[in-house]
């Protein structure tokens, strides 16, 4: 590896800046970033100041050399870069209320990466993500392409299929918070959890924990279950979802992160029927537009 590197980040005004900046000083040895190169576009240029001047305390109290850059040039912050990654939101918050609002109108999960919401969001984001992808094609072409913005899988592949980047990975810091989320649930270091995940993205199934090589899918199911319980919507307390876990985001409660795979069908037709006993004229519930 090269002994100084130049990393771009567009979307550079975006609240998960700290947490990228975070693991840049952790790594520094093995990551020796000389430049870090924050990018954003005009309406986002005061947020970019605010985590900008956050970014750039953080490395000095660390005492690590990474000059930080903020600009609206992206050109100038991928000539020659080592590593681009991708954290962008095309409509800002107000596409995003409206990805996630309207599905649920319809009685349908509101979600930025799966479903109508995470289509919707989707087919504003591949255009933008697709102009990116010339840019580094021309400016920095041997770079890596470190993917965030979601939808990622849609985004990501969609940068496999329409442009001559085969340096590209997208990723997602969902079953990483869901491992911690368990371990701290049990009181115990996250190096001890083990957890098979299944799905993509924010629509992630836990089909098995493990804690020091033990499965405890079902202490976990029974403690996670009650506790989360009281965080969904109303409107979905009555589902018929059975011992699932659920884990939201924290920007929404309508972010529905993980469903414990194990005897959920069979809880699911369990309280079907039961359900069906007690008001055998409403199967489900009413739709309220």
């Amino acid at each position: 590896m090269k002994k100084s590197l130049k990393i771009a980040t567009i979307g550079g005004g975006s609240s998960y800046t700290p947490e990228l900046i975070e693991g840049f000083i952790s790594r520094y040895d093995e990551l020796p970033i000389s430049e870090l190169w924050l990018v954003d576009v005009e309406e986002g240029r005061e947020k970019l100041e605010i985590v900008g001047a956050l970014a750039k305390r953080m490395v000095e109290k660390a005492g690590v050399p990474i000059q930080i850059h903020l600009t609206m040039d992206r050109e100038r912050a991928l000539k020659d870069a080592d590593f681009v990654t991708t954290q962008f939101r095309v409509g800002r918050l107000e596409a995003r209320m409206l990805d996630e609002s309207i599905p649920l109108k319809y009685d349908v999960i509101g979600q930025e990466t799966n479903g109508p919401g995470g289509l919707f969001k989707g087919l504003r984001t591949i255009p933008v993500i697709l102009d990116i992808c010339r840019d580094i094609e021309r400016l920095c072409p041997d770079a890596w392409l470190v993917n965030f913005t979601n939808p990622a899988g849609m985004v990501t592949e969609a940068v496999l299929r329409y442009s001559n980047i085969t340096k590209v990975v997208g990723l997602c810091n969902g079953p990483i918070g869901i491992e911690k989320g368990i371990a701290k649930e049990l009181g115990v270091d996250t190096s001890r959890i083990y957890v098979e995940f299944a799905g993509l993205n924010h629509m992630v199934f836990a089909k098995n924990i493990y804690l020091d090589g033990q499965n405890v899918t079902p202490t976990v199911m029974e403690k996670m279950t009650k506790k989360r319980r009281r965080h969904l919507p109303k409107k979905y307390r009555r589902r018929r979802l059975g011992p699932a876990i659920f884990k939201y985001a924290r920007h929404g409660p309508n972010r529905l992160f993980t469903l414990l795979l194990p005897n959920f069908h069979h809880a699911r037709r369990t309280k079907s029927r039961r359900c069906q006993r007690r008001n055998p004229s409403r199967s489900r519930e009413t739709r309220r537009d």
